[in-house]
């Protein structure tokens, strides 16, 4: 079947908002609209708790002024204050009472001030671990440093002994000497050319001096023996061109 087509009377015009996804914008602010007016109700439906309540009516209390019905207020009047008055024979007091500190919780008289002193306690104990622990990496970067450099040191004293045994192996084969005077003045050798134990033990013994006691020594023999200074690479003719020309018996006093 054929639908009538409806008679529009002239001068009226017919408005649609087809404007897309309109529909669902309306649905979504309806949506909100009626939460919000079910929270609502469901606040004022809600049975308040007793502390609540006492809050309620303490605020209620603290914000109404006092009235003639007040004992301390009808003396004060008695007395010639008037409300919004300053207090004081010269009207230099407050004017306002002072506001009061209601404790509501379950706590003792003074835990807040032990809850904050603890609170300042663990944060003190807290800075002096972050102190310790910054010093004790401070420390061990200075051991650190000090151990390489005299690594270091060390090691430059280690070849600075390997070189003068060397020169006084040398030296000494020139002056036809054949055995030195101690076994560390020359360079050991190696280890299929090491002698029985007899000599091991003498070793064992020389063991006992330190690098720079060794270099010390040594230095010393060349020094008096062949006229020779490790540090300037030179031999002399006698020790007063030794004493004249060398500036001293060590790195230190060459550099």
């Amino acid at each position: 079947k054929e639908k009538p087509n409806l008679l529009i009377p002239a001068g009226i015009t017919l408005r649609q908002d087809v404007r897309p996804g309109l529909p669902m914008v309306r649905r979504v602010k309806e949506a909100i609209q009626k939460e919000e007016k079910q929270k609502e109700a469901n606040e004022k439906n809600r049975q308040k708790s007793i502390k609540e309540e006492e809050k309620e009516r303490r605020d209620l209390v603290l914000r109404s002024a006092l009235g003639n019905e007040n004992k301390g207020f009808a003396l004060l009047q008695k007395m010639g204050y008037k409300s919004g008055q300053a207090l004081g024979k010269s009207g230099e007091g407050i004017v306002e009472p002072i506001p009061l500190n209601i404790k509501t919780g379950l706590s003792g008289l003074g835990h807040e001030e032990l809850k904050k002193r603890k609170a300042e306690e663990k944060l003190e104990n807290y800075r002096q671990k972050l102190h310790m622990k910054k010093q004790a990496n401070e420390q061990a970067a200075d051991q650190f440093r000090v151990r390489f450099k005299n690594k270091q040191e060390e090691r430059k004293m280690e070849g600075d002994l390997r070189k003068s045994q060397r020169a006084c192996q040398q030296l000494d084969m020139q002056k036809d000497i054949d055995v030195p005077k101690e076994t560390w003045y020359w360079l050991e050798p190696e280890e299929e050319d090491k002698k029985d134990e007899e000599d091991k033990e003498d070793e064992c013994t020389s063991s006992d001096l330190s690098v720079s006691e060794k270099l010390h020594i040594l230095t010393a023999y060349l020094r008096g023996e062949h006229f020779y200074c490790i540090w300037c690479g030179t031999t002399y003719e006698d020790s007063e061109d030794l004493s004249s020309n060398c500036p001293g018996d060590s790195a230190a006093d060459h550099d």
